[in-house]
């Protein structure tokens, strides 16, 4: 990635693309560059694949083709750009989906205008990021579920790939984990890296997911 984050922004209210912009140009002169906007789901499709952009902040209710169908599309691709969605709703529906679609950001329209730009930096740093608001829900929704069936997939995974994955799933950081386990930031790197290849997962949104519903770790550790 390089040190300048090529941002695009699609939503169907042209003053709230105006705000966006507004707030990221303001905030982040210099480090974030709007270089796109859409006001569809499809012409978000059609314009990341053209200007491929580091990161696409994206409405969910959109008119044409919602923002998680062009969602799917666009992490369909080789290389697709990073993906915060936004929503008025902080429904587990939506949130559920996100996630398992692989978006690497779920905020609401009410969060505060900083936590935009704190956002699209995390989750171009190869980071991600879910609103506060709704974590909770979350983790409330997991525990309200039956106990896992059998995952064979993670006997695929070396001993010390599962120490990692359980601390990446309660949510440190490589460089935390490595503190845990007494390992160097790049072998960190590494073993997620593995771990991310062989359960087939995209970032580390989703292993978190995988986390909870494979029940390596329960909500409340």
């Amino acid at each position: 990635m390089s040190e300048l984050v090529r941002l695009m922004i699609a939503d169907d209210q042209a003053m709230i693309r105006a705000g966006l912009r507004l707030v990221v140009e303001t905030a982040a002169a210099g480090t974030i560059a709007v270089v796109g906007e859409a006001s569809d789901g499809h012409e978000a499709v059609a314009s990341a694949r053209l200007l491929r952009p580091d990161v696409l902040v994206m409405d969910i209710a959109m008119p044409r083709l919602d923002g998680l169908s062009a969602a799917r599309l666009l992490l369909s691709d080789p290389d697709p750009p990073k993906i915060i969605l936004l929503t008025m709703f902080d429904t587990d529906e939506h949130l559920h989906a996100a996630l398992r679609l692989g978006v690497s950001g779920f905020l609401l329209k009410v969060s505060p205008p900083e936590q935009l730009v704190d956002a699209v930096r995390a989750v171009a740093a190869g980071d991600a990021l879910i609103d506060p608001a709704v974590t909770t829900r979350v983790i409330a929704s997991f525990a309200a579920r039956p106990e896992p069936g059998p995952t064979p997939e993670l006997d695929t995974l070396t001993a010390r790939e599962r120490d990692v994955l359980g601390l990446l799933v309660r949510g440190l950081s490589n460089a935390e984990i490595g503190g845990r386990l007494h390992l160097g930031e790049a072998t960190v790197r590494t073993h997620v890296g593995r771990i991310f290849q062989k359960l087939g997962l995209r970032d580390r949104v989703q292993a978190v997911v995988y986390g909870y519903e494979a029940g390596i770790v329960r909500p409340g550790e």
